[in-house]
């Protein structure tokens, strides 16, 4: 018998350590090569850790939620029959280090799919004698559709476990199915049940870690550090909805408009007169870097928590290539397969919770940036119109608030106010938005 010592390999450019969110083995376990041995949290991507060689583990770095260094062990694995190798370790498969984005902070990154090689230290241990007894039968099974798929042997034996056909399941990249996809498609596709009402629960603790520990920080340093103010102002969206209404009816194979295509247009065509709320600010150099390309954050809920992947060059897409990348985008957060290039870098966020929306919000700023905004619900009142001859009646209206927040360090009361009535006006006149 010997052992190898799992060293955390080097995980990313400039990353010196990274946090254990979730142990998939404990001590006295048997693990199989390839079979998963833990997800490890960098600054911008989840990174699943799987055993190069099969054994038993004896040791384990730590609890989840605590940080290890890179180069640091991180399981040590039993492995039989390294005597016989005369104390040399065979040569382990690269470990497969696929990293997964649990989610989308204000401050959220990404993810992209890559490899390590573990470090291996061997320490020798008397063998047993093999007799003919210890060999294993080989077992002859019929292949079966699932077999067709690129998978590993453990997330074959995983999905197995869990009667998942894999022929349903969808790789997230390059066609070889992880366990990071059977995660998916468990979350998406597990039935729960609830709780009768007046049954009392129990009292729990969770432990604030990974991306939801993500969320907190980078939430905690935006209130600490950037002084924040809020503007609301409603806007009439009638005609906007009419319009949008128009383009679905028509739209053939293109995707379904919703209103953050129409607002992000409108928003686009204002930042060139406003290059203040496109920007950031670097609080300890006290630079202001103002953009001139418009690479628009979209915060969205994912099972894991709030991610913000980015549309680049939005200013250069129309009402349909923006409705198909904010889908695309949305669903690479939810699903864990959206890479780190497409999880940061924004210059300016637009935050919607859709029909939930409220009255008004008064949304966090997703810093290093200095404004965010945030469409709240529509909803329907009767207002005083003028017709063109200037008599008033009475109408039902589809209105909408929409809040904005700003660094005050950066960004002008004036300011916000002069950018919000002129966005007033393009969201109230639809055409001014399709205009060239």
């Amino acid at each position: 018998m010997g052992r190898y010592v799992f060293t955390l390999p080097d995980i990313g450019e400039g990353i010196a350590e990274a946090e254990i969110v979730a142990w998939h083995v404990k001590v006295g376990d048997t693990v199989e090569e390839d079979g998963r041995l833990a997800d490890m949290m960098t600054d911008k991507a989840t990174v699943e850790m799987e055993s190069p060689v099969s054994g038993v583990v004896v040791e384990v770095a730590g609890a989840e939620g605590d940080v290890i260094a890179i180069g640091s062990a991180l399981v040590v694995i039993e492995v039989e029959g390294l005597a016989e190798e005369g104390g040399h370790a065979p040569s382990p498969k690269a470990a497969v280090v696929e990293e997964r984005i649990e989610a989308e902070t204000p401050a959220a990154a990404g993810a992209s799919t890559g490899s390590a090689q573990a470090d291996v230290v061997v320490e020798p241990a008397p063998a047993p004698k093999p007799t003919p007894a210890q060999a294993e039968p080989v077992e002859v099974r019929t292949p079966t559709p699932a077999a067709k798929v690129l998978a590993s042997p453990a997330v074959r034996q995983r999905a197995k476990d869990l009667s998942i056909d894999l022929a349903e399941v969808r790789p997230a990249e390059d066609g070889r199915l992880r366990h990071a996809d059977l995660d998916a498609f468990l979350s998406y596709n597990a039935s729960g049940g609830f709780q009768p009402a007046g049954l009392k629960g129990k009292d729990e603790q969770v432990r604030v870690i990974g991306l939801r520990r993500r969320i907190a920080e980078n939430m905690a340093a935006s209130k600490r550090n950037i002084p924040h103010f809020a503007y609301v102002e409603e806007f009439d969206v009638t005609a906007l909805e009419e319009t949008r209404a128009q383009l679905n009816a028509g739209r053939g194979e293109r995707p379904k408009l919703t209103m953050l295509p129409f607002l992000i247009s409108a928003i686009c065509k204002l930042l060139p007169k406003y290059p203040m709320l496109n920007a950031h600010y670097d609080d300890e150099a006290g630079v202001v870097t103002r953009y001139g390309s418009v690479h628009l954050g979209i915060a969205a809920q994912t099972p894991g928590g709030l991610m913000v992947p980015v549309i680049r060059d939005a200013q250069s897409r129309n009402l349909w290539q923006l409705a198909a990348e904010i889908t695309r985008l949305a669903q690479a957060a939810r699903d864990g397969s959206a890479k780190s290039s497409e999880l940061s870098g924004s210059t300016i966020t637009v935050t919607s919770l859709g029909p939930m929306g409220g009255v008004a919000t008064t949304p966090v700023i997703n810093r290093p940036e200095v404004a965010i905004i945030g469409p709240n619900r529509i909803v329907e009142r009767p207002m005083f119109v003028k017709d063109a001859s200037g008599v008033e009646r009475i109408e039902k209206r589809k209105i909408m608030n929409i809040s904005m927040s700003c660094d005050h360090r950066v960004v002008d009361g004036w300011d916000a106010a002069s950018f919000a009535q002129d966005l007033k006006k393009l969201i109230e006149a639809p055409a001014l938005i399709l205009a060239g």
